[in-house]
């Protein structure tokens, strides 16, 4: 193991903890301290059971389980695991490459690289960093969250910290005084006149305030949905930082508000709150029962005044869409924009055929892809204008 002595375990398991969510592996404090109470129950001396008291608290999708596997036998090897991660790569070097590497090992090795741990080769002081030229830049913009390597969710991660979101300002019923206002306030110009035993030597206007809409997320947080939901919670949180009025909900097998924890300025403590208050990452998904639980707890606190509602999900529902459409109708009605983005519309031959997102796509305004850098920025320029419901009639033909 990396340390011997009882002392330094808690020490050792948080360490692998961060290795693993530097792989995309959706492990937070909660798995943390499972893993540290598992191992006070087995015996250490054995190294199988150590993996599978790791394994059964650390990891919830059998998908990951190759890779966690492959962490393991690094990590816990030695004290020196990230040193011998480099040896590996450089006799890899020397032989000849396969036709393809595994994802798995690719992720592991870039995140042994990024280990905050590894100190700086001589070699590589005087190397000119080079990652972000333009046409890593251009390709980052393109390329899916899903095939992103550690180093590149990193580089997409800070790109995401610099989108603003502008939203189209509306008109409230709330006026301002302004001496140049379209408006006439009589109330005012009276309560001035008093001043001047009744004469009127000034009148007072007013002018109609504008202010963005609310925003109300709701993410799907699902197998099928936590790579492009833990990306996107950065440009969430980027967001509820950047103005008021934003309400986001995470929702998998249970709805979650995580509204207030987003509001932390350190982008690191917001997602452990997160991960702290959300029991239901990575599981199943009840998108219809979710949305009745918003509809009935939260939709007249966050959707006044001409909300916009981001919809994240793949409309792949466990519950075979059963009052799926309802939700969505009063949700739909209870907004004045519903904008559905999917990750599957990536795919050129994307066709309606899920029961979930047919019963959908009657009740949205926009039908947008979100998997890479690039519809992130035409969300934002879409959020900006007006809304079209250009395109639609297609989907809602289709389904």
């Amino acid at each position: 193991m990396p340390a011997s002595g009882p002392g330094r375990l808690s020490a050792n398991v948080m360490h692998f903890a961060r290795l693993l969510r530097r792989t995309g592996l959706p492990v937070g404090p909660a798995e943390m301290l499972a893993a540290q109470h598992a191992l006070t129950l087995i015996d250490l001396g054995r190294r199988a059971d150590t993996r599978t008291a790791l394994r059964a608290t650390m990891i919830h999708r059998h998908e990951h389980a190759d890779l966690f596997d492959q962490a393991f036998a690094l990590f816990w090897r030695d004290p020196n695991a990230a040193r011998a991660a480099r040896a590996l790569e450089q006799m890899a070097g020397r032989q000849p490459p396969p036709e393809r590497a595994p994802p798995g090992s690719r992720r592991l090795a870039d995140a042994m690289q990024s280990s905050p741990e590894k100190p700086p080769e001589p070699e590589q002081r005087d190397r000119i960093e080079a990652t972000m030229t333009v046409s890593a830049a251009e390709r980052l913009q393109t390329m899916d969250f899903e095939a992103m390597s550690a180093d590149d969710i990193a580089a997409a991660k800070r790109e995401i910290r610099r989108l603003t979101l502008p939203l189209d300002e509306r008109r409230t019923r709330r006026r301002r005084p302004d001496p140049a206002g379209p408006h006439v306030d009589l109330r005012a110009t009276i309560r001035q006149s008093l001043r001047s035993g009744g004469e009127i030597f000034d009148i007072a206007a007013t002018r109609r305030v504008t202010r963005p809409p609310p925003l109300v997320v709701l993410c799907d947080i699902s197998g099928s949905m936590s790579r492009y939901a833990q990306i996107l919670l950065h440009f969430l949180h980027a967001v509820a930082n950047d103005r008021d009025r934003v309400s986001t909900f995470l929702f998998g097998t249970r709805l979650s508000n995580i509204t207030r924890q987003l509001r932390h300025r350190d982008a690191e403590v917001a997602f452990e709150m997160v991960a702290a208050s959300v029991p239901d990452w990575s599981g199943g998904t009840r998108i219809g029962e979710a949305l009745a639980t918003f509809n009935r707890a939260w939709a007249r606190r966050v959707l006044g005044q001409g909300a916009v509602v981001l919809l994240v999900t793949d409309g792949l529902d466990r519950e075979g869409a059963r009052g799926l459409a309802e939700n969505m109708e009063r949700l739909h009605k209870s907004c004045s924009r519903l904008i559905w983005l999917n990750p599957l519309l990536r795919w050129q031959g994307f066709a309606p055929k899920s029961q979930g997102i047919r019963a959908m796509l009657p009740h949205v305004d926009e039908f947008r892809p979100v998997h890479n850098l690039e519809s992130l920025r035409a969300l934002v320029s879409t959020l900006s204008r007006p809304a079209s419901r250009t395109g639609m009639e297609r989907w809602r033909k289709a389904a």
